[in-house]
C-alpha cells in the first residue's frame, strides 16, 4: 500500500485485523526524531517496524466549520450527531443512512465510524447549531524491536508509515531484558544473550571479566548459582573479598584484638565468654578504676549499670588462685583505653564451611592451605582475615561466548545490564567457575554493602565520653610488667601475640556492639560461668560465692551462660 500519515492510517484501521506490522516512511524529519512518548524517549527511524497491538480512542476534536474554534469531546459524551447535507457536496461513500439513524441520530463512536477517512460535516444539537467537523485522536499501543516496554503513541504524531504485515510474518520482535529478570527465567537457561548495555552501576569486583561486560558483547548463561558467600577484609591493608562456599582453602583460627574496654564490650556475644590478655599498661583517671597491666588476663562476662555509668564486668585471673576460685572481679568504664588480644588455644584446621556454621561471625582467621583450584590464591599471602558477615545473594553462572570453558558468576542484583537473548546454541556442559571462589571488591562497594547488611544502616553506637586530661605536673606511673618468669609461663598457655606499646598500638575500626540492653532489674542471680572453649586451662566447678558489687549496680546484660 501506498504510504499514508499515521492518523489517516489509524483513523482508516479496523481493530479486528491487529495485531498490524508497520514501516516509518518519511515525515517532518527526514532520517529520524526523538520523542516524547509516555514519559519516556521514543526514537522514530526511517525504516523502524511498530507492531500495532491495540488502539483506543483518548478524545475527538469538534471544529466549527464558520468559526473555526475547536471543541474536545471524551469518549463518553453522549449528544447525537446528524449529517449536515446542506454542506455535502456529494453523497457520502457508505451510502445512505439507515432510516433510525436518520431519525435518532449517530452517536459519537458511529459519527466516527461513518466518517472513515474523508472528514464530513456533522451537527450536533447538544453541542450547538453550526456543523462540525470531528478529528479523533487515538493512543496506539505499540511494540519496538529491541524496546524493552511497548510504547504509547498518539495518532496525530507527524510520520509517513506503510503496512507490511503480509511482507513480514517471521519478522520476530526481541524485546531487551535485564540480567536480574534472567534470575526469574530458570526454565530458558542455558541460553545464549547479546549485551545492549553495560552494567548500570560502578564497579564492584576488581576482575578482568568485569571491564568485558560492554555493548555487544556476547555471553552464554548457564544456571543459578546457589552458593552462599562470606565477606572478608585483611587486617594488614585495605583489600577487602568475597569468598564463595565452594573455596576449598584451610583456615585457622587467629586471636582477635581489641582497642579499649569499648570494642571489647562490643565483642561480647549472648552465651559466651571473652578471654582476653592486656598487652598494654593503662590506668583510669576516675576514682575506683582498677589499673590494668602488660600480661593480665581477664574474662568479659557483662555490661552492668554502675550508677549514671556503663561498665564491663571483667574477672582477672591470676596464676596464684586455686582452681575454686573465679578471680578478681572488675568494673572497668567503656572510656577506659588500652590494648587487648583473645586468648585462642585451637590448631584445627577448618574449611569455610565449618567456620561459618560453628564460630559466630566476625572472626579472624589465617589462610593455612590455599585453594588449590585456583592458579594464584591472593588471600595466602595476608597474615590475618576477619571473616565479617555471611552473604546470601543469587549469581548467574556465565561464560563469554569465545571462551565458554571459563566460567564466572554475576551477581545480578549489584551487577545489572541490559541484554537480548538470541536463538543461538548453548553448550551443554558448564564451565569451570574457580576464579570466582575468590572476588576482590571495590573499596566503594564495599562499604556500600556493608550498608546493605542486616543492622548495617544503623548508625554506630554513641561513643563513651572523653576520660579527663591530667594535670601536665602529674605524672602516671605505669605498673611494672610481669616477671619473665611469670610471662613465659602465660605464653606456654595460650597463643598470645607479642606485647606492644601504646605507640605501636593500631586502632581497629570499632563493631557495634550486638547487644539487646533488657529493662533494668533490682537484683539479680549469680552463677559461675563454664570455662572457656578455647581457654588453655579448664577449670571444675565451684558453688557461687558472692560478688563484690555495688549495691547501685544494675544488670544490662544478662550472664552469658544464663540461668
Amino acid at each position: 500500500m501506498e504510504p499514508l500519515s499515521f492518523q489517516e492510517y489509524i483513523c482508516s484501521l479496523d481493530p479486528t485485523t491487529l495485531p498490524r506490522i508497520l514501516r516509518i516512511c518519511s515525515g517532518v524529519y527526514f532520517q529520524g526524531s526523538v520523542y516524547e512518548i509516555s514519559g519516556n524517549e521514543c526514537c522514530l527511524s526511517t525504516g523502524d517496524l511498530l507492531k500495532i497491538t491495540a488502539v483506543t480512542l483518548q478524545k475527538v476534536v469538534c471544529e466549527n466549520v464558520h468559526t473555526g474554534q475547536t471543541t474536545e469531546l471524551l469518549p463518553t459524551f453522549k449528544g447525537l450527531f446528524q449529517p449536515a447535507l446542506d454542506l455535502m457536496p456529494c453523497p457520502t461513500p457508505q451510502g445512505p443512512l439507515p432510516g433510525v439513524c436518520r431519525k435518532k441520530g449517530l452517536t459519537l463512536h458511529q459519527a466516527l465510524e461513518l466518517r472513515g477517512r474523508q472528514t464530513q460535516p456533522l451537527r450536533c444539537p447538544t453541542i450547538g447549531p453550526h456543523a462540525l467537523l470531528l478529528s479523533p485522536v487515538y493512543e496506539v499501543q505499540a511494540t519496538m524491536n529491541l524496546r524493552r516496554d511497548e510504547v504509547k503513541i498518539p495518532s496525530t504524531l507527524e510520520v509517513d508509515v506503510e503496512d507490511v504485515t503480509e511482507e513480514s510474518q517471521d519478522v520476530h520482535f526481541s524485546r531487551p531484558l535485564l540480567l536480574s529478570e534472567v534470575l526469574g527465567m530458570e526454565e530458558v537457561l542455558p541460553t545464549q544473550a547479546e549485551i545492549l548495555e553495560g552494567p548500570h552501576s560502578a564497579t564492584i569486583f576488581e576482575s578482568a571479566w568485569v571491564t568485558r561486560l560492554r555493548k555487544g558483547q556476547r555471553l552464554q548463561i548457564h544456571s543459578c548459582s546457589h552458593t552462599w558467600r562470606v565477606l572478608a577484609s585483611a587486617r594488614s591493608g585495605t583489600r577487602r573479598f568475597l569468598l564463595s562456599s565452594a573455596y576449598q582453602g584451610r583456615f585457622r583460627r587467629r586471636p582477635r584484638q581489641f582497642a579499649g574496654v569499648q570494642e571489647l564490650a562490643a565483642s561480647l556475644q549472648s552465651g559466651q565468654q571473652l578471654h582476653v590478655v592486656v598487652m598494654q599498661d593503662c590506668e583510669g583517671c576516675e576514682d575506683g578504676v582498677p589499673p590494668l597491666s602488660v600480661g593480665d588476663r581477664l574474662e568479659a562476662r557483662q555490661l552492668l549499670l554502675a550508677g549514671a555509668s556503663t561498665r564491663l564486668l571483667c574477672l582477672r585471673h591470676s596464676e596464684e588462685e586455686g582452681e575454686e576460685e573465679e578471680g578478681e572481679e572488675l568494673l572497668l568504664p567503656l572510656d577506659l583505653g588500652g590494648s587487648f588480644v583473645e586468648e585462642v588455644c585451637d590448631s584445627k584446621k577448618y574449611r569455610l564451611t565449618e567456620l561459618v556454621e560453628l564460630l559466630p561471625l566476625p572472626c579472624d582467621v589465617r589462610v593455612v592451605a590455599t585453594d588449590p583450584a585456583l592458579e594464584r590464591d591472593v588471600l595466602g599471602s595476608f597474615p590475618a582475615l576477619r571473616l565479617e558477615a555471611r552473604i546470601t545473594q543469587p549469581f548467574l553462572v556465565s561464560s563469554f561466548c569465545e571462551e565458554p570453558d571459563k566460567g564466572f558468576e554475576i551477581p545480578p542484583q549489584w551487577l545489572d545490564l541490559s541484554l537480548v537473548l538470541t536463538e543461538e546454541p548453548v553448550r551443554s556442559q558448564a564451565p569451570s567457575t574457580h576464579c570466582s571462589h575468590v572476588e576482590e571488591l571495590t573499596e566503594a562497594f564495599y562499604y556500600k554493602l556493608l550498608a546493605q547488611l542486616p543492622g548495617g544502616s544503623a548508625p554506630p553506637p554513641p561513643r563513651p565520653p572523653k576520660p579527663k586530661v591530667a594535670s601536665r605536673d602529674v605524672q602516671v606511673q605505669p605498673r611494672p610488667a610481669p616477671e619473665p618468669d611469670r610471662a613465659r609461663s602465660r605464653g606456654k598457655r595460650s597463643q598470645v601475640p607479642r606485647p606492644t606499646t601504646s605507640s605501636q598500638t593500631r586502632l581497629a575500626q570499632p563493631l557495634p556492639p550486638p547487644l539487646v540492653l533488657p529493662q533494668k532489674v533490682k537484683s539479680r542471680t549469680t552463677h559461675r560461668s563454664t570455662p572457656n572453649e578455647y581457654s588453655p586451662r579448664p577449670r571444675l566447678p565451684a558453688a557461687p560465692r558472692s560478688r563484690k558489687v555495688p549495691s547501685d549496680t544494675v544488670v544490662l546484660l544478662e550472664s552469658t551462660k544464663g540461668s
